[in-house]
Order: structure tokens, then sequence, then C-alpha cells
């Protein structure tokens, strides 16, 4: 194995390794340390993907004696993120000594309950499936990764000749493995290929990835950098020779108002790959995404899939390909893309019928994950944004992958390839481009994988607004902040959107502090302009991917020093209390149509709706507009988009029609005593207790109260609820209808 006293150059990575830091670490938390700096860089190895070892000496808790210890990353845990309880422990002896009840390949799945007997230290977090892998390595420290350089060679038709030209340029003693699962069957193929190879620093899986290791902690993170990074050097070596052109060379071009033209169209595809469950989606138009989708190859290679398993459970057996040339009329784009989908689903029914066993599950959901546009770029969609993004950043590791296959490529036609076995021959493979792409047998074996299903049926059930996106105009403060944080809380990926963007983005920051940072974001909104208003849903829908939930909280109320209204505040206040709101519904329409979804809206009404006051009759006139207005929407919108609203009483506290003069103003107004030096929140809670004398309930109405309302109705729970106001208001006994 080559020393690493005096490391290789490094061209594209970096060393991060603090030696200072390390010093101060034990076994365990160096082991946590090198993988959170392997993957913390995409380019190593994507999110969840990858895994790493240490076998460390530890004392037995039931003899006292001292034992080798198997650690080893445990199962769906993500290098980049990983902590010290994210690691699988297992006797070292006993765990190889499982070889004896090893009864082939066949039944390989079996071994995986049997690791639970092996565990030291009454272990909870489970071993993966890549654990024997590991085990039967015979170094201290294994990593095994997932980088597009390192897949590239695996997956190229030239594979093995490219990997032997690569050791004889950088020193190095790489193996190549064939196509394998990952298993216990792989595991013994990796012992083997090690002993029969003199001097082995690496083995390249056929396909998949990359195994290195190293004697310390220092030693196997140098080695796995630096054999990663020479092997981008090689790479981009031979991209480098004249006259070459990725993926054949463009054939589209790029629109320049390719991200307008996605706000249109991603809620089409939302739709249509929601039909059983929905997803939250991301759009990706990286340079690397639009050389893709606007190549001359990208349909076929597209269509052949990915190889490295990591890709493909989350990217499915391929991309949907939307074939259209960007040159033409963007409206052909929603028919272009249905008779896509529909090819698209037939093609899986007809993989799923082929290869399906009698134990198989049964068949998941025919859309697909990723779908790529020519001129366009990206769509990507999962069950929540991370994973959305995810799932782009993937197919975006499978594009390198491909690109880098090509670029490996001499032009030589190819009958055997390298990722063949006894046991899986060359003509089940497809080659383009140079590009191995998995066999659709094996990609079902691993996406139908019995050991998958039962990781998905172990996953936490989902909230009550989960996958659902909902966006609260009027999000910047009061009862829209209540209404944010309670989505999220229940699961819901948040739109804060108000004319006043900092207290909008404060609220933002606000749940994802809360909730994680993906599940937020923030965008400025004037409900009296359909410009700024579809600049708010195309920021959305761009986000997200769509719209599930739109929430208004939005109001004026008229004041000024001397009582008396304008005729411009008369109007203003109409405008924003009731034109803004039919804007808002008439201009989110098209995107709820296109969704083909059920959905809700849920508009804030007052109780001064039904109740006659003097002073306050812009407002007042302007809510009982509304609540007819949200009446005339349910029937619009109907059957499936719901629309409700609310009738607070008089919610004080946090609302910004309750400036400190207004407030003031109040108080004199009811003749009640108050401290003029007094908190502008004092003199509120002053004005709210007094207002709450007036209820049956006594009750001051807080803006809490008004989310819980506003989130029912938008809710599963009141899906047969539709044209209603739900009165906020303490038991006003002055707003009971006649």
């Amino acid at each position: 194995m080559p020393q690493t006293s005096a490391p290789a150059k490094l061209k594209f990575l970096e060393d991060k390794w603090d030696e200072s830091y390390a010093a101060t670490l034990d076994a365990p938390e160096l082991l946590r340390y090198r993988s959170n700096l392997l993957g913390s860089d995409l380019r190593l190895t994507n999110f969840g993907g990858g895994n790493t070892s240490s076998k460390l000496e530890s004392v037995d808790p039931v003899d006292g004696e001292k034992k080798l210890v198997l650690w080893v990353k445990g199962s769906g845990g993500d290098l980049g993120s990983i902590k010290r309880s994210g690691f699988a422990t297992l006797y070292l002896d006993k765990l190889l000594s499982l070889e004896k009840q090893y009864r082939g390949v066949d039944e390989e799945d079996a071994m995986v309950e049997l690791y639970p007997l092996v565990t030291f230290g009454n272990n909870p977090t489970a071993a993966s499936i890549d654990t024997p892998l590991h085990g039967f390595l015979p170094f201290p420290h294994v990593d095994h990764l997932h980088p597009d350089w390192a897949i590239a060679l695996a997956a190229s038709a030239n594979g093995k000749q490219r990997m032997d030209e690569f050791n004889s340029e950088f020193g190095h003693k790489l193996a190549w493995l064939p196509w394998q699962r990952p298993g216990f069957e792989l595991g013994m193929m990796l012992r083997k290929i090690v002993a029969e190879t003199p001097g082995c620093d690496g083995v390249v899986l056929g396909g998949h990835g990359l195994f290195t290791w190293g004697d310390s902690q220092r030693q196997c993170y140098l080695n796995t950098i630096t054999i990663i990074d020479q092997i981008g050097q090689f790479i981009e070596r031979h991209a480098a020779r004249p006259n070459y052109k990725r993926f054949g060379g463009a054939s589209a071009s790029t629109r320049d108002d390719r991200k307008q033209i996605a706000a249109r169209l991603m809620p089409q595809l939302r739709g249509a790959v929601s039909r059983q469950q929905r997803f939250i989606g991301t759009y990706t138009d990286s340079p690397q995404v639009l050389e893709f989708v606007n190549s001359t190859q990208a349909q076929q290679l597209a269509h052949l899939g990915t190889s490295c398993p990591d890709h493909f459970i989350r990217t499915k057996i391929r991309p949907l390909f939307v074939r259209w040339n960007p040159a033409d009329d963007p409206a052909q784009l929603s028919e272009l893309f249905d008779s896509a989908l529909e090819t698209y689903r037939a093609e899986y029914a007809e993989y799923y019928t082929k290869h399906a066993l009698p134990n198989s599950p049964k068949q998941r959901d025919a859309s697909p994950t990723v779908v790529l546009v020519p001129g366009i770029g990206m769509f990507s969609f999962g069950k929540n944004k991370a994973e959305s993004r995810i799932t782009g950043e993937f197919y975006t590791n499978a594009i390198g992958v491909m690109q880098g296959a090509g670029t490996l490529g001499d032009g030589k036609p190819c009958t055997e390839v390298p990722q063949a076995s006894a046991r899986i021959p060359s003509d089940l493979f497809t080659v383009h481009d140079n590009y191995v792409a998995l066999p659709p047998s094996e990609a079902f074996r691993i996406e139908y994988w019995a050991l998958e299903e039962a990781k998905i049926r172990r996953q936490p059930a989902e909230k009550q607004l989960s996958r659902q996106v909902a966006l609260i105009v009027g999000g910047g403060s009061g009862i829209g902040r209540e209404v944010a944080l309670l989505a999220a809380e229940r699961g819901a990926h948040v739109m804060v959107a108000d004319r006043d963007t900092k207290g909008a983005e404060a609220v933002a920051k606000e749940v994802q502090s809360k909730y994680g940072r993906e599940v937020a974001d923030f965008c400025s909104i004037d409900i009296r302009d359909r410009a700024a208003i579809r600049s708010a849903l195309a920021a959305t829908v761009l986000r997200y991917g769509g719209i599930d939930i739109l929430i208004n909280t939005a109001a004026l109320f008229p004041s000024s020093p001397d009582g008396t209204v304008s005729d411009a505040q008369w109007a203003l206040t109409l405008e924003v209390n009731v034109t803004a709101n039919y804007l808002l519904a008439d201009e989110v329409k098209s995107i709820l149509d296109a969704q083909g979804l059920e959905t809700s809206i849920v508009l804030t009404s007052s109780a001064n709706a039904v109740v006659a006051k003097r002073g306050s009759e812009a407002y007042d006139v302007s809510k009982a507009a509304l609540s007819h207005l949200v009446r005339e929407l349910a029937v619009s919108l109907s059957p499936r988009t719901r629309v409700n609203g609310i009738s607070p009483a008089t919610v004080v506290k946090g609302s910004t029609m309750f400036p400190r003069d207004r407030v003031i103003a109040s108080l004199k107004k009811y003749k009640l005593p108050f401290n003029e030096s007094g908190s502008d929140d004092d003199l509120r809670n002053e004005l709210a207790r007094f207002y709450a004398t007036r209820t049956l309930t006594h009750q001051p109405i807080d803006p809490k109260d008004c989310a819980e309302a506003i989130m029912f109705l938008a809710g599963p729970l009141a899906r047969c609820t539709t044209g209603h106001l739900i009165p906020v208001d303490g038991g006003l006994v002055e707003a009971y209808l006649r």
C-alpha cells in the first residue's frame, strides 16, 4: 500500500484534515471525523451514499476482555452528518463466522437477519447491507464511496482496460470486480480479489463504485481522496483529446426564458406525478444539466438509466425525457409531456411485469421522479424538499458518470463488458458511447429488493400536511406568522409572502430554525398588483413545485387622527380587503387547474362583517363583501378547490393594524386607564382585555386561535367543508347571525 508521508499533489480535491483537531479525538470519533470530511464533498459521495468503517479494540461488556469490533456506518445514515451514534458495531470475529451460515447468493438476504446476533454493546443502530463488504476486507480502516469519476471508470465499457492504464500512470494497484449487488457475496468477492492482487490498494466495483483503505484513519482518508483526485485527472486528460465533444455535442439551445417556462410547466408535472401521492418538486438549470439535456445523445443515454445502485434507488429505472425542440412554441410542452408520460408508465409496467417474482413487492407508482426537458433543464420530485433536491443531485451525479464514461471511450466496438460475470452475461448490459447501464433485471433487483422494501416500511409516519405546499400571504406578522409555524409543524412546506419582506424573511428563518432549513422560504408580494402576485406564485412553484394551500391574512383597517375616512382610504380598503383576495384566487387558479389535485384556500374575514359599528364602515363593508366572496369562490373553484374563511373578533396581539397611536386612540375612546409610557405590548394587552370583556368567554383573541381555525379549514379534517366561515370571536353575541 502506498505510504502517505509525502502525499501526492491534489488537483481537484482538498486535504481538509486538521491534525490538531484530530489529536483530541478517540478512535470512534476519528472515524466520525473522517466520515464527515468525506461526506461533506458531493464530488466524493452523494447524500446518504457510501459507507466507512474502522476495526477498533473495545472492552467486551460481557467478559471484560478486549475484542476487535467493526464500526461501520449504519443503515440509512449520511456520511456528511453522521454522529458517533450513527455507526453500527459488531463483533468482527462473530461477523466473519457467519460465513458458516451462508447458503449462497440466492439466499444472501437472510444473512442480514443474523447481524443483530453479532451486535456489540447492545447498539440499536441497524447494520446495513454493506456491512460484510467492510468486514471481509483485511484492513483496519475502509472507505466505500461513489464519486462520479470512479463510477465513470466503473461504468465504462473499457473500464478494466482504462483502470490498468490508470494504475500504470499513477503507480496504483487497483483491482476490478464485475457487477454484483451489495451483500454477503460481494464481501467474499472483495476478500478474494484482494488476496489475489499483491499490493492491492483499492477495488473498482463494476458499475458501482470504489473501495479504498489505510492502516490509520489519516492514511485511509489520504488514500481515498488521492485516488479519487487522480481518477479525475485521468478522465480530464482523456477529455482534452482533439475534436472530442461531450455527449456528441449540442443539438438544442438553452432558452433565455427557461425559468418562466419552468414555472408554468412545473404544476402540470407535479400534478401528473402526484396522482398516487403528492410530491415536492425541485427545478434545476445548472450548466451541467443544460449541457446534457441539450445534447444529441441525451435521449438515448437517459433511456438507458443509471448504473450506481445509490443513484437508481431515487431516480428509478430511468428519467422521463420530453422530446422537444426549444426553438418551438412552449405551448407544445403540455401535450408532449402528457404523451411522454403515457409511454413512460407503459414501459414501467412492462419492466415490472417482466422482472417481478411471485414474492416481489407490489408495483409501486409508475410515475418518474426525474423529468428532463431540452432548453429548460431538470425537474426532480420527492416526498419533501430535501428528497426532491437530493434526487436531482443524484441524477446530476449520473450525468457526470455518463460524461466521464464517454470521455474514456476509444471509439472501438464493444462485445464483452468487464461488468459482466458468469451470472450476468455481457448481452444483458446495454452500451452507448462507452457508458454501460445496469441491466433492467439487476435494476429491478435493487428497486424491488426486499431489504429496501423493509427500509421503506421502517420510515416514520408522515405528518398531516406532509408533501403539501402552503403559500401564506401576510405571513410576516400576527396571524400569518402563527399560521406559518403551525403549517410547518404539521408537515407542510411554507412560503411566507408579505409586503414587509424583512418580516417575511424573519418568519421564514424562525420556521427553518424549528422545522428544518428547506421547509420554508419567503418572497415579496403586493396583493393589489397582479404582476406582484404572479411573481410570488412563480417563486413558490419554482421553490416547491406547486401550491396546495393558499392562505391570506393580510388586510387593511383605515384610520386617521380625526376618525374621518377619505374617499381614497375607502377605495384602498375595498381594494386590499376584497379585490385583492379576488386577484389572488384568480391568479392561483391556473396553477391549481394545472395540478389537478385537491387544494384549499382560506381567507380572513371579520366579525365586523355582520356587526354594524360607528367609525369602521369601510372596514366592515369590505369584510362583509369578503365573506360573500368566500362563498362565490367556493362555487367557482369547485370541485377540486375548497374555499373557506375565518371571522375573528378584534385581534390586537401582533397585528400590524394596531400601531401604537391607534391603540392609544382606542384606549381613550373607551375611557380605559393606561400608562402613556407603557410598552406597545402592554398597551395592546390592555386593549385586548377590554375587548375580551365583551365576549361570552372573556378570552382575548390570540393569533394562535385564528391559526388553529385556519389550518383546520385548510387541512384534510375539513375535506367536506367549503364556502363556510368559522367565527373566532370568543362568543361575540353581536356577531350571531340572524
